[in-house]
């Protein structure tokens, strides 16, 4: 699979280069991103260049697609589809402490679901969601989205960290993307 260009309103959805492998680890040294994610802690300038060459071989191998979130020509976060194959791929994405609560990872997100769900896709049925409990920026983003809360999975989320009760929500291809109240957020 080619790596695919995604424009929105605002943001350019590209793959992340060599380029970005600095902003990356810059960024991953946010104490969230490192307690909400899988990233690695302490997460080193390697780990940047090894995510930047994996993204490249998860597009060749149709794997995984992943797009680095440009604004204004700046790298802000990432977003992307993991498992693909399976037709039923995760959704996931992490923003810059600078851009939170502007609407750009809604934005972000949007336009890769709508990418997931394309004709030229007909094996993806379903993308899920999956937050560690308390992630409530992540939540509001899936909710508006059109995710439906679907659970709790304990213990299920592993990082540098330990072990983490996981929020899940799944969006089905024909489902209505209106908002849903969600009973994790008030």
């Amino acid at each position: 699979m080619h790596p695919q260009v995604l424009h929105t309103a605002r943001l350019e959805l590209s793959t992340p280069g060599d380029g970005d492998v600095a902003t990356i680890h810059a960024e991953c040294q946010d104490a969230a991103i490192q307690r909400f994610t899988t990233v690695p802690s302490p997460y080193l300038p390697a780990d940047a260049e090894t995510f930047v060459d994996l993204t490249r071989r998860w597009w060749a191998d149709g794997s995984e697609a992943t797009w680095g979130i440009r604004l204004d020509g700046r790298l802000v976060g990432m977003v992307g589809l993991a498992n693909l194959p399976s037709g039923g791929p995760e959704i996931g994405y992490w923003v810059s402490s600078r851009v939170r609560g502007r609407g750009v990872a809604t934005e972000a997100a949007r336009a890769v679901v709508d990418w997931g769900f394309a004709p030229e896709r007909p094996a993806v049925e379903r993308i899920e969601w999956r937050a560690v409990v308390g992630n409530t920026g992540s939540a509001r983003v899936a909710r508006s989205l059109g995710f439906r809360y679907e659970g709790l999975l304990r213990r299920a989320h592993v990082n540098a960290l330990g072990r983490s009760d996981l929020w899940i929500g799944g969006l089905l291809r024909g489902d209505d993307r209106a908002p849903v109240p969600w009973p994790v957020l008030g």
